[in-house]
């Protein structure tokens, strides 16, 4: 990357409207490009190959991975994403940011693999505005919810390795914390500044599993 690009990781759990901010900052000003994914799930319509993501089947995924084509790579939820290392390149000829929308794993690879990563970690206001957006979807069984859920468990622990951490309590607010990180502007919150807030989301959700969703999944965290 040059002197003047970074390398922007919004990570979150599930439901978060993580993906929603970084298109907003994308579509907003030119100074931002948006990291396009390779993944082995399948489209959700109407998403679109190679705009949304690169749409691979896995044996391919190996073997980008193989080659060393990617910046990064994780499996979430039983599928593949990653981060295509030539994406990274040519923004840094540009001069532009990278934002990427990628889970807590792949962040953290990321920080290794290229420096002067910057890493936000994007908290909802509370876990009923979480559990209302991923059940408001639409797309995704009480199972899937709940796993989702417990999956947040575990990326709320990650928070401690972030650089940044803002809350999506309000998208406006949200975006300009997030361009005024990116800027050197803003002085943002840390993760020793929410470690108390971690916690009791971490506890509410642990809760809602086990009395909304006793029928699907098993907690042991």
């Amino acid at each position: 990357m040059s002197e003047y690009a970074s390398a922007v990781v919004l990570a979150a759990p599930s439901g978060t409207g993580k993906t929603t901010l970084a298109r907003r900052l994308v579509e907003d000003s030119n100074d931002y490009v948006f990291s396009v994914s390779a993944t082995t799930r399948k489209p959700r319509d109407p998403e679109r190959d190679g705009i949304d993501y690169h749409f691979v089947d896995r044996p391919r995924f190996e073997a980008m991975v193989a080659a060393g084509e990617l910046a990064e790579w994780a499996e979430v939820h039983g599928r593949l994403y990653g981060t295509p290392r030539a994406q990274l390149d040519r923004a840094a000829e540009r001069g532009v940011h990278v934002i990427l929308d990628i889970d807590v794993q792949g962040a953290l690879q990321l920080r290794a693999s290229v420096p002067g990563t910057k890493l936000i970690f994007v908290l909802p206001p509370d876990v009923g505005t979480l559990l209302f957006r991923l059940r408001g979807r639409g797309t995704e069984a009480p199972a899937e919810v709940a796993r989702r859920l417990e999956s947040a468990l575990e990326e709320l622990q990650a928070v401690e390795n972030f650089d940044y951490v803002v809350v999506n309590d309000d998208l406006e607010r949200c975006l300009g914390a997030i361009r005024g990180i990116v800027s050197g502007e803003v002085h943002a919150m840390g993760p020793d500044a929410v470690e108390h807030d971690v916690e009791a989301f971490r506890a509410e959700i642990r809760r809602v599993l086990t009395e909304d969703f006793a029928a699907y999944t098993n907690v042991t965290s």
